[in-house]
């Protein structure tokens, strides 16, 4: 299990040969932030929590210890969500994370188990093809055939582990997988027990264990959570940033780790750029103009701060490494345009109607004008 300790060749960024990893574990990243939370925590701590609830706050929406070290946000938005989640996690209730794609939800679920166990990796991840098994246990056959059904020829899933050690298990996409499989969920919320009728045993969750959830409410092809299941949860809404400034200082910090994780260069005149990219994206996601004068037809896509994150980060790739460094509209033209265009036929109407009307008129951005119309020809 992690420690938040940062000795001489132990943990944190690059100590342990993670700097060669391309995304740590957020309990590795910001190891050092939590060693500090947990020096500075005086507070009661739920067991087997490493932080209190209030650090666990403090961790995900930033702020300055007493000591004076910076936590940074890994949160931008209102705290009275953190402040429910984070509460959620210390009762006897699940967490479900819900919201469109592109609001933090799987960060959050990340960082809520880095701060609270410190172990984020206790992961189902949900698809359509999730079995029963990633959520209870498997089986090692060898052991199986040669032995018969014992402990040692048992495998664990990430949620049986978390049970036994009091810790936090995620589980991602909760809505992706298949429904008879997500209700395999039910007696581990409700009853705190998971059954091994194989060798007629259970584990009991020790105090400290509970899941984070997280679901999407506006993908195609999901699975609704029976009420059964749902009841178990208690539901927090992750919303769209609410103003432009909010979307931005996002979109920055993000693109910022991710370009150092990757050695791409800062982008400090990229400013500008970045805000025409959310601009875009707020615009068309909301079907009217910045300033409520003009109404939008909406493309199928999302348009969320995740995509607009990937454009920003893909155009600061271009100018790396086929360009000057310099982020500019050419560099972002291309991704915002795939970002945009899901549907070829109706989504490049929407989009080449938006140029024509809103971009084309619009003071300062003749070159990001420019730039879409050359990617679009």
């Amino acid at each position: 299990m992690p420690e938040y300790t940062t000795e001489e060749g132990a943990a944190g960024p690059g100590a342990d040969g993670s700097a060669q990893v391309l995304r740590p574990h957020a309990e590795d990243a910001f190891a050092d932030e939590l060693k500090a939370l947990a020096a500075a925590d005086d507070r009661p701590r739920p067991e087997r929590w490493r932080l209190s609830p209030w650090a666990v706050a403090t961790y995900l929406l930033g702020g300055t210890l007493p000591d004076g070290t910076v936590v940074t946000p890994k949160y931008v938005g209102p705290r009275r969500i953190v402040e429910v989640a984070v509460t959620t996690l210390a009762t006897d209730r699940a967490l479900l994370l819900l919201g469109v794609p592109g609001t933090a939800k799987t960060w959050v679920s990340e960082h809520l188990a880095a701060a609270v166990s410190g172990d984020s990796t206790m992961l189902v991840q949900g698809t359509a093809g999730t079995p029963e098994e990633a959520i209870r246990y498997g089986w090692n056959y060898a052991q199986l055939l040669a032995h018969g059904p014992s402990r040692d020829a048992l495998v664990p899933s990430p949620v049986m582990r978390a049970m036994a050690q009091g810790m936090t298990a995620r589980v991602e996409e909760l809505t992706r997988i298949p429904a008879d499989v997500q209700d395999t969920l039910i007696t581990v919320l409700s009853e705190k027990t998971l059954p091994i009728p194989e060798l007629g045993q259970e584990v009991q969750a020790v105090r400290g264990f509970n899941l984070i959830a997280t679901a999407n409410d506006r993908d195609r092809g999901v699975n609704e959570l029976s009420s059964a299941l749902r009841r178990r949860f208690n539901t927090v809404v992750l919303p769209l940033p609410a103003t432009p400034e909010e979307e931005v200082d996002i979109v920055s910090r993000r693109v910022d780790q991710i370009g150092r994780s990757l050695d791409l260069p800062p982008a400090p005149e990229g400013t500008d750029e970045i805000r025409r990219v959310v601009t875009v994206f707020r615009e068309l996601r909301d079907g009217v103009t910045t300033d409520g004068r003009t109404k939008l037809k909406s493309p199928s896509g999302t348009l969320s701060t995740a995509e607009a994150i990937s454009v920003v980060t893909s155009g600061l790739a271009l100018a790396a490494h086929f360009g000057d460094g310099v982020l500019r509209s050419g560099d972002m033209a291309a991704g915002i345009l795939g970002a945009v265009i899901r549907d070829p036929a109706a989504d490049r109407v929407v989009w080449q109607e938006y140029l024509e009307t809103v971009v084309r008129e619009r003071d300062g951005w003749k070159d990001f004008y420019r730039a879409c119309r050359e990617a679009g020809a």
